[in-house]
């Protein structure tokens, strides 16, 4: 439990490297260039995975991949790339507290994504959990409201607000479609794609919507240094959420990362001279109460042949089940721990 709860920390601590960068860049430096930083890290990603891909044999090569589901990875590409431009464009046009509330509608779509395509199952003290979390969140807004930090421009809330939801949903796609792949596939498999035509995409949306933003940058050796820590922190966000992903869950991933607003805020305390709050310090320990509430116990898989469908194109020829006979489904519980080779089935009536 308090393995899988420091995991998470670890991906928030990436996240704060992440947007303390993207602020120093923006506001110090007035390179806004979104589109561009997450095109370096999708290629950091294409040279390290990709290619990997591009040497290995057989089914796991790249051209037999692109060949079996090359449209699948197409889509999920273009989803976590329109994840990452909507969120960040939402702060031109709304308030940083409305983004941190709406940001964690992240954490419904996840569940729901998960209930009904993983069929995983949640018991009372998850929902508890999930619950205390919010809470936590809810407590560093009204914090920010209290010492009254930067809130943004504001200009069009509604605009602003619907970015930040349609950034959520698809970020929640992309995590279920993410745990889903490294389950069944391989992480090396998903990162690789990911690459590949996150790097395509990235790159067209940089030439149509950003070219001029770029020659406006002015390039020295400090702005240089902080695009290489921001690839540096993504690209480490991108290789180890799915280790911790495959060690927990989607839904455990995206809780975790709520703290990652509350570690920013205590750097920016040092280096932007926020003011402090004991609110602060009250929300950051409601959501890791909510976080070990959330994973003091496993959740569970439903697996049920009739619904459960395969991301993976099937190798041999299809064999139908008859008609008349009565597949009863199965439940394979989860565990935290080290994973066993075998794990016990539950037949349930």
């Amino acid at each position: 439990m308090l393995i899988s709860v420091a995991l998470g920390q670890v991906l928030s601590l990436l996240i704060c490297g992440i947007g303390l960068t993207s602020k120093y860049l923006s506001e110090d430096f007035h390179a806004n260039t979104p589109v561009f930083q997450s095109f370096l890290n999708y290629i950091l990603l294409f040279l390290v995975y990709t290619t990997t891909l591009a040497v290995r044999q057989g089914e796991e090569n790249l051209l037999a991949i692109l060949r079996r589901r090359w449209w699948k990875y197409m889509i999920l590409g273009l989803i976590d790339l329109e994840a990452n431009y909507l969120v960040v464009k939402a702060y031109q046009y709304t308030t940083l507290t409305s983004i941190q509330l709406l940001d964690c509608f992240v954490i419904p779509v996840v569940i729901l994504l998960s209930w009904f395509f993983l069929l995983i199952r949640y018991k009372a003290v998850h929902f508890l959990g999930i619950v205390v979390c919010i809470l936590g969140m809810g407590c560093m807004a009204g914090a920010d409201v209290l010492v009254g930090r930067h809130q943004g421009a504001g200009e069009n809330k509604l605009v602003g607000d619907l970015l930040v939801l349609g950034g959520a949903t698809l970020y929640g796609i992309s995590n279920v479609w993410e745990e889903y792949i490294i389950r069944t596939l391989s992480r090396v498999e998903f990162l690789g794609m990911i690459g590949l035509f996150g790097a395509f995409f990235s790159g067209i949306q940089l030439a149509i919507m950003e070219h001029k933003e770029l020659l406006k940058v002015p390039w020295d050796w400090q702005i240089g240094l902080l695009y290489v820590g921001f690839s540096a922190c993504m690209f480490g966000l991108y290789s180890f959420m799915p280790v911790v992903i495959k060690k927990t869950s989607a839904t455990s991933v995206n809780l975790s990362l709520l703290t990652a607003d509350l570690y920013s805020l205590f750097c920016g305390l040092f280096l932007f001279h926020y003011k402090f709050s004991g609110l602060y310090l009250l929300s950051f320990f409601t959501i890791l109460i909510g976080l070990v509430l959330y994973s003091s116990t496993s959740t569970y898989v439903a697996q049920d042949p009739r619904v459960y469908k395969q991301f993976r194109n099937p190798s041999g020829p299809v064999v139908d089940l008859p008609a008349t006979a009565q597949v009863e489904p199965s439940v394979t519980y989860t565990s935290l721990g080290q994973e066993t080779e075998e794990e016990p089935h539950v037949r349930v009536a």
